[in-house]
């Protein structure tokens, strides 16, 4: 416990799992989700500049694996209000120790964890209740222009998703994203090296 947050480093270099203090009593809770000075004072100094918010009504729904390319990309500190995910994200930094790995964490309302996702991650998640709402902070703008997409079914990331994903509840965006081969030969240089 760094102050009022339990931060936990993962197996992927810069990623976070971070938890607040959580007040509870016969009434529920309450918790500061974030302050600037209690994350700073646990070493975590982003300038976050952008609250995104995300409504999944039924368990089994599949969004990713997004990212920002270049000078777009974002880091994103996310949590869930209500229900349950299970939150995958892939490491794309070239030069990183743990470049084309991935992890998945269980975020949800019970559990009140927060991910910090650095700059450089595909990020996605499945829906593991319904009605999950999912909110993340962004230290850069949206860039349409910057978007980038990876499939979720790629052979050689071989996420272990906990549903069918022929059954997967997705945009057609997603359904259509390239394998991560084959969005790095049509982009050899997307982040770079660290």
């Amino acid at each position: 416990m760094m102050g009022k947050l339990l931060v936990q480093e993962t197996k992927l270099q810069d990623v976070k799992l971070i938890t607040p203090q959580v007040f509870g009593d016969h009434r529920g809770f309450f918790e500061e989700t974030y302050s600037d000075r209690d994350f700073k004072e646990a070493g975590i100094d982003f300038n976050f500049i952008q609250d995104n918010q995300s409504l999944s009504t039924q368990a089994g729904v599949l969004r990713g694996l997004h990212f920002q390319r270049g000078e777009a990309a974002q880091t994103k500190l996310i949590r869930v209000v209500t229900g349950a995910v299970l939150d995958v994200i892939v490491d794309l930094r070239k030069g990183s120790p743990s470049y084309k790995q991935w992890e998945g964490y269980i975020l949800s309302e019970s559990n009140h964890r927060q991910l910090l996702v650095p700059r450089g991650f595909a990020h996605g998640f499945v829906t593991l209740t319904d009605n999950v709402n999912f909110v993340y902070k962004c230290d850069n703008y949206y860039n349409a222009e910057a978007d980038g997409g990876i499939s979720f079914k790629t052979p050689e990331l071989n996420i272990n998703w906990p549903i069918d994903l022929d059954k997967a509840i997705t945009s057609e965006k997603d359904a259509l994203q390239p394998t991560l081969t084959e969005f790095e030969k049509d982009n050899p240089f997307v982040y770079g090296e660290i």
